[in-house]
């Protein structure tokens, strides 16, 4: 099972939710935080024993001497990563999306595998459990291929939880493609609704079947409910507005490790997830 903790918006409690759900799970699990931008699953997890691997891409290095400036690999590069300007064939490195298709095109040869440094993928345990997250480089601006290295970093054998960056553009949909299901994390505010349809219809739109976590929810508001209803969504949890929450986020505390009635919730949450995705039917079938 491939479990993804998604969001319209950030903010609205994904990290929360993805390292309590790992601490309260039955069974050792693989939580990778794919927020490269951001990451911060093991502020509150302090992994040990942490290995760190740098992540590079592919880039052109260009054979001045082969080269005969006939202009293929520029057209055929859709982001400008390659330009002849004069008489000389330009490479900008943060432009290329690593497709490598330069170095096919190219019939001098003159074109070989180059690399550029993204950022680090890390790994530690905490408990039973595995952590694996990325972090991106100062100034890169292309995250989904971190995010891709450690979606490959994870184990197999093992349910993964996955922490999604926020929003509903690239860096979330390399993170939950391919994924079994879906919480969409929100908080019931006008903003919350408006970036959980967002988010709501990307999952739909990729095939993935979701389900509705309620962060901060507050007794009397059924903005989220209401939304719910109309859309034939599962609201599966709701994490209660409390002060002692914040502040145990504050000082980097799991929350199901300072209210056992929390951690309960969680321990359902993890069934009910199970159940709809049909893990116990597979395992019982096996």
């Amino acid at each position: 099972m491939i479990l993804a903790i998604a969001s319209g918006k950030g903010g609205t409690g994904k990290t929360t939710l993805a390292v309590n759900l790992a601490a309260s799970a039955p069974c050792p699990v693989t939580l990778l935080d794919c927020d490269v931008e951001e990451p911060n699953a093991h502020l509150f997890t302090r992994p040990e024993n942490v290995l760190r691997t740098p992540k590079g891409v592919f880039v052109p290095r260009i054979d001045t001497d082969r080269c005969t400036l006939c202009g293929k690999c520029e057209s055929v590069c859709r982001f400008s990563a390659l330009v002849i300007i004069g008489r000389k064939l330009m490479t900008y490195p943060e432009m290329c999306h690593a497709c490598r298709g330069c170095l096919r095109i190219c019939p001098e040869n003159a074109i070989a595998e180059g690399e550029r440094i993204l950022g680090d993928v890390l790994s530690g345990n905490f408990g039973p459990h595995r952590l694996i997250w990325g972090e991106m480089r100062v100034g890169e601006a292309m995250s989904p291929p971190l995010i891709e290295a450690v979606r490959h970093m994870a184990p197999s054998g093992m349910p993964v939880i996955l922490d999604a960056p926020p929003g509903t553009s690239c860096p979330m949909i390399a993170a939950i493609r391919d994924c079994d299901f879906v919480l969409l994390v929100t908080e019931p505010t006008p903003f919350g609704l408006h970036d959980l349809a967002l988010a709501a219809e990307t999952a739909r739109h990729l095939g993935i079947p979701c389900a509705i976590v309620v962060n901060r929810a507050e007794e009397g508001n059924t903005l989220i409910q209401d939304y719910a209803r109309r859309e034939n969504l599962a609201i599966f949890m709701e994490i209660p507005f409390r002060r002692s929450y914040a502040e145990a986020y504050a000082r980097g505390d799991i929350l199901i490790d300072r209210d056992p009635e929390l951690k309960k919730a969680f321990v359902r949450l993890w069934e009910t997830i199970q159940r709809q995705t049909g893990i116990e039917k597979k395992r019982a079938s096996a």
